[in-house]
């Protein structure tokens, strides 16, 4: 079995017989490298872009995922996937340029992706939300792409602020999804996966000047009106302590400032 795509721009850089190794062949700056798997970012026709390149995570992964009640990653194809669905239902993310999967034997299979890289943008983990207007805006802004992601069947999995990134350039927020490679994507989310992205965005802001009302804020937003907390209040309540746990991963007690946000009455 074999699936590929070359968009135009690359047209000139890369062939259709045996894609997966010329992408393969690639150099550039190493962003991760561990078994298997590897990402760079590489200089094609004066554009930079990122490589993802797989090479099959082997039977043992595949039996651990399935043992722990998890579909395993084969490789590049749930972020080629996912990109397309977020560009359909209007998520600013990536820009798939090349794509290719070879192999029947899903432990070896061999997958690759090639994205335009996002330059010049930065993080919103590492932006100041010191702008009361700005902050309101991308609070908003990051509820309906959440929104727009789940009711379109996808859960994100590694949902932090560090996978936004923010065009610093234009006057009002400009955010790009990014990090797709674990996403899963199905005709609608299960419950305990909503939970687990909202969990995870929600204690990736403890760090940030937010406060209870950007909480409200968001809630109302991503239910599409003028819901409140009370209005699903089992369900945010399993967010919030998906976000509590997250951080006393890491961290003895939640700090006053941060509990107080955190409180359902």
């Amino acid at each position: 079995m074999a699936t590929q795509y070359i968009g135009p721009e690359l047209s000139a850089c890369f062939s259709a017989e045996q894609l997966f190794d010329q992408v393969d062949r690639l150099e550039g700056e190493t962003f991760r490298n561990v078994a298997r798997r590897r990402t760079i970012k590489v200089n094609l026709g004066d554009e930079n872009y990122f490589a993802k390149i797989h090479h099959g995570v082997g039977w043992r992964e595949i039996f651990k995922n399935l043992l722990q009640g998890r579909l395993p990653v084969l490789g590049a194809r749930n972020e080629w996937l996912a990109i397309s669905a977020l560009h359909s239902v209007g998520v600013p993310t990536m820009e798939a340029v090349l794509y290719c999967e070879s192999g029947l034997n899903p432990a070896r299979r061999k997958s690759a992706i090639l994205t335009k890289s996002l330059d010049n943008r930065i993080s919103l983990e590492d932006f100041e939300f010191t702008n009361p207007l700005f902050k309101r805006q991308l609070v908003d802004l990051v509820a309906v792409m959440t929104r727009r992601m789940h009711s379109a069947g996808i859960n994100h999995r590694d949902y932090y602020l560090c996978h936004f990134l923010l065009d610093p350039q234009v006057g009002e927020p400009r955010l790009n999804l990014i990090d797709l490679h674990r996403a899963q994507l199905r005709a609608r989310v299960p419950r305990r996966w909503l939970v687990k992205d909202l969990g995870g965005l929600l204690y990736s802001t403890f760090e940030k000047p937010l406060t209870k009302r950007d909480l409200l804020r968001f809630v109302r937003t991503y239910s599409g009106g003028l819901a409140t907390l009370q209005d699903n209040k089992a369900f945010w309540k399993a967010v919030l302590r998906r976000a509590r746990k997250l951080y006393l991963q890491d961290h003895d007690v939640i700090p006053p400032d941060i509990a107080a946000r955190l409180e359902i009455p």
